[in-house]
């Protein structure tokens, strides 16, 4: 085996978690190699879905914004329209700048990239096979690999993909125009934000969620108020709801619900199928190795995100925790600084969610719900967006602030927050938990005026009942 294919570490994946794990090893000295089964560098996100989603998001807002809200400005529209091919076409140059970016990352840092699939022969060595080429597969060897082979989206029998009329959020970044009548099945983040945007430019939604409520994982005052929003915007909700059966034809699906033992259909010409994603680890041969997913497909390893392999590393999607990108990408730096005996560590206390509608919701650390489950003494702070004056003054209104102390220290436990720029806003709360911050920190920081960010301040004041505005 010549030099060439011989490296420090390799790194299976291009995503969040595999682009920067190639990235700092290189920092570090490693020989890096990264292996990319996709003609695109940058995973999921960035092809498929953090990346795409955000800048369809963008451009049916403003479309929304002139559509119902430019009037009341003294802003006079008429004859809208909305063209979807170059609206898509927008999109794809976005995707296309931040890839050009990581290719160009890739040399600057002398990294080699291999395109293909990777597939374990031993401990050390991998093949990459590039369907594309009629070569024979090319066989590297490495002292350390790490799979950051991410996620995919998570079927259901009841309805089977087919990437026309029954779709994942793959093909929903993509629709050549505008459905009539849009089923998404699931009311977690994906399904929201890709419901939003065509609801936005004039699809009828009906979101279906098996659960009691949207946005599993909020607190339900959190999670009502937000459907609340979504009514007002559009949105339908079929909750304590199951798909039982779907039937095709030429132009639309007939889908068969079942609620609290009733059962009725719904009609759509597109089926958003949104219900999570699932460990991506086929095409491996980690049976090869000897090396096991649980039963969820996950990837199990120790605090080093080392496998029971001591050559063989994994981060991001394929194990446990959230599925989100900054997840991924904060455990790429710590796994390689682990690797170079360096102190990598991830607080996985901290780490934010984010729902990127209009307002957006997010939230870091425990929710009250949680905090009640492990018997924790808490004290709650709420302020509306109702009585701040940049909401006002920006029509974004509609939200609010929601901090969970602890009743002894004050130590800030988690927040959860409904607001226009939410994902920004969530940020200063993070940098004060990641200090073992109080609510009193909050409080007596002084904020910008007049700002969004203020409600942070008066809800951290009301955990007191010292909130100046309510």
């Amino acid at each position: 085996m010549s030099d060439r294919t011989q490296f420090d570490i390799t790194v299976i994946g291009s995503g969040p978690a595999g682009y920067i794990a190639a990235i700092k090893s290189a920092h570090l000295g490693f020989k890096t190699a990264l292996i990319e089964k996709s003609a695109n560098l940058g995973g999921t996100c960035l092809n498929v879905g953090c990346i795409p989603s955000k800048a369809l998001l963008h451009s049916s807002e403003i479309y929304h914004t002139l559509n119902h809200n430019a009037s009341q400005h003294g802003i006079e529209t008429s004859n809208l329209n909305v063209d979807i091919p170059t609206m898509m076409q927008k999109k794809d140059k976005t995707v296309q700048q931040l890839r050009s970016g990581i290719e160009h990352l890739m040399k600057k840092n002398k990294i080699k990239v291999f395109q293909g699939t990777a597939a374990f022969k031993s401990t050390t060595e991998l093949s990459i096979h590039n369907d594309s080429s009629k070569k024979d597969a090319e066989i590297i060897s490495s002292k350390k690999i790490i799979i950051a082979t991410g996620s995919k989206p998570k079927e259901i029998p009841s309805l089977p993909i087919d990437g026309e009329n029954i779709v994942t959020s793959d093909h929903a970044i993509a629709f050549n125009e505008i459905p009539k009548n849009l089923a998404v099945v699931g009311a977690g983040a994906i399904g929201l934000e890709l419901g939003s945007v065509w609801s936005r430019l004039g699809a009828q939604v009906d979101v279906i969620e098996f659960l009691p409520q949207i946005l599993a994982g909020y607190d339900k005052d959190i999670a009502d108020q937000s459907q609340k929003i979504f009514k007002k915007q559009g949105l339908n909700f079929h909750l304590n709801t199951k798909v039982t059966e779907c039937k095709k034809d030429a132009k639309q699906v007939t889908l068969t619900l079942e609620s609290g033992g009733k059962t009725s259909t719904l009609e759509a010409d597109k089926v958003l199928v949104a219900i999570g994603r699932v460990p991506n680890t086929d095409n491996l041969n980690l049976e090869a190795i000897g090396l096991k997913p649980d039963s969820h497909g996950r990837i199990m390893v120790n605090q080093k995100y080392q496998t029971e392999i001591d050559s063989i590393y994994a981060i991001g999607d394929v194990i446990d925790g959230p599925m989100l990108a900054h997840k991924a990408q904060e455990e790429a730096v710590a796994c390689i600084e682990l690797i170079a005996n360096q102190a990598g560590h991830v607080n996985y206390e901290v780490v934010p969610n984010v729902v990127y509608t209009e307002p957006e919701i997010a939230s870091v650390g425990l929710t009250e719900a949680k905090a009640k489950e492990q018997n924790l003494a808490i004290k709650i702070g709420k302020f509306n967006l109702s009585a701040n004056g940049r909401a006002i003054a920006s029509d974004a209104t509609d939200g609010s602030v929601k901090i969970i102390s602890d009743a002894k220290s004050d130590r800030l436990l988690g927040i959860q927050l409904i607001a226009k720029g939410g994902s920004e806003m969530i940020s200063a709360c993070i940098a004060h938990m990641e200090y073992g911050g109080s609510s009193e920190d909050i409080a007596r920081t002084i904020h910008a005026h007049p700002t969004l960010s203020e409600s942070i301040k008066e809800a951290a004041m009301n955990v007191y009942d010292r909130a100046i505005h309510s």
